[in-house]
């Protein structure tokens, strides 16, 4: 979260991506530092996947990642 928000305040556009195991965690932390930015969350748990289901991971967040990136400021 602190990455993300070292890169907005600088005027770099970023998205972050969480398993959704820590949605609650996630907004949380933004709220505390003050951040309004784009997050992505994925199927949890993320360590023991394969190449594989980490692919398919990546390619069902893409759309998401683009549209938080591209999207309304």
């Amino acid at each position: 979260m602190h990455d993300i928000d070292y890169l907005e305040r600088r005027g770099v556009p970023g998205v972050f991506v969480a398993s959704d195991t820590f949605i609650d965690a996630a907004e949380t932390q933004s709220a505390g530092l003050g951040l309004d930015v784009a997050g992505v969350y994925v199927a949890h748990p993320i360590q023991d996947r394969t190449d594989e289901e980490m692919t398919a991971l990546a390619d069902g967040a893409i759309d998401a990642l683009l549209g938080a990136l591209t999207g309304p400021a």
